[in-house]
């Protein structure tokens, strides 16, 4: 992942969770700037800070760096609920999944 791909990533997350970069940087015990100079290319995180980032945000490193996914925690739920469901429910998520990215009807399947 690139520099500015690390930098798109951090701003989509911290605004889906609606925090400012102060808020945030002050919620994982940094100075006040701290995600504003990542969000301006200034520095990136130490590893350590990473993880803390990783925490604030609610999303794993590697959901993080998953950009095809856009709200990770939300999928995550709904692959924990998805677990334990029978194999006919199962393909009728998997139905209504695909109908709703191609905009189909999925009861017409």
């Amino acid at each position: 992942m690139e520099r500015e791909d690390f930098i798109r990533r951090l701003v989509q997350l911290r605004m889906q969770k609606n925090v400012s970069a102060r808020d945030m940087s002050l919620s994982i015990g940094q100075s006040a700037g701290y995600i504003n100079n990542i969000e301006n290319g200034v520095n990136l995180p130490s590893m350590t800070v990473f993880f803390y980032i990783c925490d604030y945000l609610g999303v794993t490193p590697a959901e993080f760096f998953d950009v095809d996914s856009t709200d990770p925690g939300r999928l995550r739920d709904l692959i924990k609920a998805a677990k334990n469901l029978p194999r006919e429910q199962l393909d009728s998520l998997t139905l209504i999944a695909r109908s709703l990215k191609d905009g189909n009807d999925w009861r017409r399947k």
